[in-house]
């Protein structure tokens, strides 16, 4: 699918885009242009592959004219360019929206524009029941691709997304801090010890992005199922992999999160379909017909349930052990550790 095709990542100097670029280098692909706004790291990318497949852009999403300068010859794009952090999206709500929102309208009308084959947009568990700025910005780019999926023809442009949690030792995560804090002889700072959180890798996450660019259809969420573990086993699992014997401090929830990630809402598992590792949520196709909305209902829903990490299958320590070990990051952590 892939062979001889140029792929353009937005955000592609992030740890997502990363893992995207190092899946496909290695493959017959033409060219992957990234695209970003920070040209440290893309200094640092050019210094470090120095690959000829690699072509870098300079822009931001928020900037038509600059993203339209990237998409000339281009055949896909992963849209991965966000304001991800919580707590910022929280102080700076409109940044978020300029970035999530209007910046993901802004690749679309691009690629449609330009006639891109493919757009995959990046969404987060925080975009399903929202609870704060960054969650509801997403929650409102997945509206906006979904409407835009439907202006186009997909034999011209198809326009889908991915869904996915917490991605393992990925920037942002709380087991590169746990490992910071053994290391440095601090107390493991745990929220909750009940909450819970899938366990994805890096890997495993494009691995959902190359399944939806085979088998999603326009508009369409695709989730891939995955284990999860409560915060208190993942920060016993990991001071059992170090050895260690810092304490372990609760400090309490912090302000926007949530006590499980949710990657389906009980209103899109009742129309998901079971594709066995994966979860394709189709858009939903009705129109401006008001009327529909008041004489059509679905009982099924009453009974349906979400797909959350609390009703997930949740590991035990050992399985969190073995599961860690898999991650590179860890490997190299555990590297000259002596305790």
């Amino acid at each position: 699918m892939f062979n001889n095709k140029t792929l353009l990542i937005t955000g592609g100097t992030g740890s997502f885009g990363n893992a995207v670029m190092n899946r496909f280098l290695d493959t017959e692909i033409r060219e992957i242009r990234i695209f970003s706004r920070d040209e440290k790291k893309q200094d640092d990318m050019r210094k470090m592959y120095k690959n000829g497949k690699l072509k870098f852009y300079l822009g931001d999403v928020r900037d038509l004219s600059s993203l339209k300068n990237a998409m000339h010859g281009v055949d896909y794009i992963f849209h991965a360019a966000a304001l991800k952090q919580v707590p910022s999206c929280e102080f700076f709500p409109l940044e978020a929206v300029k970035t999530n929102v209007i910046g993901t309208d802004n690749v679309l009308t691009a690629a449609i524009e330009y006639g891109i084959k493919k757009v995959i947009c990046l969404s987060t568990d925080k975009a399903a029941y929202p609870i704060n700025a960054m969650g509801i910005s997403k929650a409102m780019m997945e509206k906006v691709y979904i409407a835009k999926s439907k202006t186009v023809s997909s034999d011209k442009t198809l326009i889908c997304g991915t869904r996915y949690g917490n991605v393992m030792a990925s920037r942002g995560s709380v087991i590169p801090l746990f490992v910071q804090q053994i290391k440095s002889g601090q107390p493991l700072t745990v929220t909750d010890p009940n909450m819970t959180r899938f366990l994805m890798s890096l890997e495993e996450a494009v691995e959902l992005v190359i399944f939806a660019f085979e088998n999603a259809q326009a508009g369409d969420i695709m989730v891939q199922k995955a284990p999860a573990c409560t915060v208190g086993e993942l920060a016993k699992a990991l001071k059992e992999l170090f050895n260690a014997d810092n304490d372990i401090k609760i400090i309490g929830t912090r302000h926007g999160e949530k006590l499980y990630e949710t990657l389906l809402t009980r209103e899109e598992h009742v129309v998901a379909e079971d594709m066995g590792e994966f979860f394709r949520v189709p858009a939903d196709q009705r129109d401006l017909n008001y009327d529909k909305y008041f004489i059509e209902g679905d009982k099924q829903l009453s009974g349906e349930q979400e797909y959350n990490s609390h009703n997930t299958e949740l590991l035990n320590k050992d399985q969190i052990v073995k599961k860690l070990l898999k991650l590179d990051y860890i490997r190299e952590e555990l590297k000259g550790w002596n305790r």
